[in-house]
Formats: C-alpha cells, structure tokens, sequence
C-alpha cells in the first residue's frame, strides 16, 4: 500500500497505551492532528506503535506543525470494522519548508510578496510564500505590436 503524508498541527496526545500481549509488551500512543482539507479545516487521530516510536512522539508539543507519514490499516473485530492512521515518520514541517524557500531565492521576483494575516490556506504552500501571479499573455505569432497588424502567414 501506497504510504501517505499529511502535514497539519499537532493538537493533543492522547496517553500511553501499554500491555503484555503473546508476543511480549506493547505500547502505543494516540495523538490529534489538525489540518486544512481545501477550504475547511480538519482533525484526524493517528496512533505510533512500539517504545522507540512513542519516544520520538514525545519530542514534539502541542501546536508544532508536523509532516506525518503513515499507512492506513483496518481490522474487523466481532463484525465491527476498526481503523487506524498507523505513523511510522514524524518530522517538523519546517524542514519540508526549508528546501523550497532555497529554490525561492533563486527565482527572480520583482516586488516582495509578504503574506497577510488574513490570507487563506493555500494547501502546501509554506507560511510566508504567496502563489506567483500568471505569466502573461503572448501575442500570436506574426502580430506587430507597433501597428496592430498581423500578416495571416502561417510562417
């Protein structure tokens, strides 16, 4: 199955969960994930598995925008179906914001854009880049700018 990726901020952490199953111990952990789904906003539920997994959850706090990779799995237990967002990457979403502000600054732009604080989400944009403005429109080919003429050749 295809991995996924999802990049929000973090809301919540739900707390460890621990047991002994017939395989030795587990523990997982659940945590909340706020994200835009085009113009609205939304919250998914992920959960990590495994000690080190839950360790490196701990690293990140509440309100941290994160990058999330993870697989979708689903079970059916008693004819109920159950669901889970499985982590296994888990990373600031400033470092994903970090290699196309490099590739930014090697695009001319004439007039610096400064975003607003009212503009909209606009989907994987970094904070702080606005979306460059439609390149303009060409004259057809054997059009005279100067006269308005145009010479019907097609060559």
């Amino acid at each position: 199955m295809a991995n996924l990726e999802l990049t929000g901020r973090l809301n919540r952490k739900l707390p460890v969960q621990s047991g002994v199953s017939a395989r030795g111990e587990w523990s997982k952990q659940e945590f909340v994930l706020d994200f835009q789904d085009g113009n609205y906003p939304a919250t998914a539920c992920f959960n990590v598995w495994g000690e080190d997994k839950v360790k490196e959850l701990e690293r990140f706090q509440i309100g941290d925008d994160i990058k999330v990779t993870f697989r979708i799995n689903s079970r059916e237990f008693n004819g109920k179906w159950y669901t889970d967002l499985r982590a296994w990457r888990i990373e600031y979403a400033a470092a994903e914001a970090q290699q196309p502000a490099a590739a930014a600054a090697s695009t001319y732009s004439p007039t610096p854009q400064q975003p607003s604080a009212a503009a909209p989400y606009q989907g994987n944009v970094p904070a702080g880049f606005a979306p460059t403005a439609p390149a303009p429109p060409v004259a057809p080919s054997g059009y005279d700018e100067a006269d308005g003429s145009s010479d019907d050749l097609p060559f």
